[in-house]
């Protein structure tokens, strides 16, 4: 199967700083027709997002208000890639951060690109086998999360349910059924 060629970026413009990223205007010359063309682009560090898994097989889920949804969510711990960090180490912060809980050993299951045609960073999904709670939730800022469990079982049917809507956390359940395969 042939791909199609690669636009040529002709400039890029920064637009405006956020505190989490960047938008972007660039210019670019299609490969077909030699016609330029405006994209905006949002410019983000990596992400992470971590499957806590007890011993008892209960996902280690978090509920928070989300401000662009309006709502509260059910979700997997996660958040950015600081900078100096590596996405394990990212994992392994969020983690403790947001739930309280830690696990010896982050087992790498997979990474997406959250929308390539807007952003050009990854989100980088772990598992945490055997995670357990070793210190409180340490909420910093603007974050505020509550700790629930889900049995592991259950999962397929909370999705199912509509009570897991963010695309990421689906894709991080996808991730582990295929390493389970």
């Amino acid at each position: 199967m042939q791909t199609p060629p690669d636009w040529t970026t002709t400039d890029e413009e920064h637009l405006l700083h956020c505190r989490v990223f960047d938008v972007h205007k660039a210019n670019a010359i299609s490969p077909r027709t030699g016609a330029a063309h405006s994209f905006f682009r949002i410019v983000a560090g990596d992400w992470v997002n971590v499957i806590p898994i007890t011993a008892d097989d209960k996902v280690v889920m978090v509920q928070q208000y989300r401000h662009g949804s309006r709502d509260v969510t059910l979700e997997i711990p996660g958040g950015m890639v600081d900078p100096g960090e590596t996405p394990e180490q990212a994992g392994a912060r969020e983690l403790r951060e947001e739930t309280g809980y830690a696990a010896s050993v982050l087992e790498f299951i997979g990474k997406v690109n959250p929308n390539p045609a807007l952003f050009g960073n990854h989100c980088h999904t772990f598992l945490a086998r055997d995670a357990r709670q070793v210190d409180e939730i340490r909420n910093e800022g603007a974050e505020e999360t509550h700790v629930v469990t889900v049995p592991l079982a259950a999962i397929s049917d909370v999705v199912r349910r509509g009570e897991i809507t963010h695309a990421l956390v689906v894709t991080a359940f996808h991730w582990l059924a295929l390493q389970r395969e």
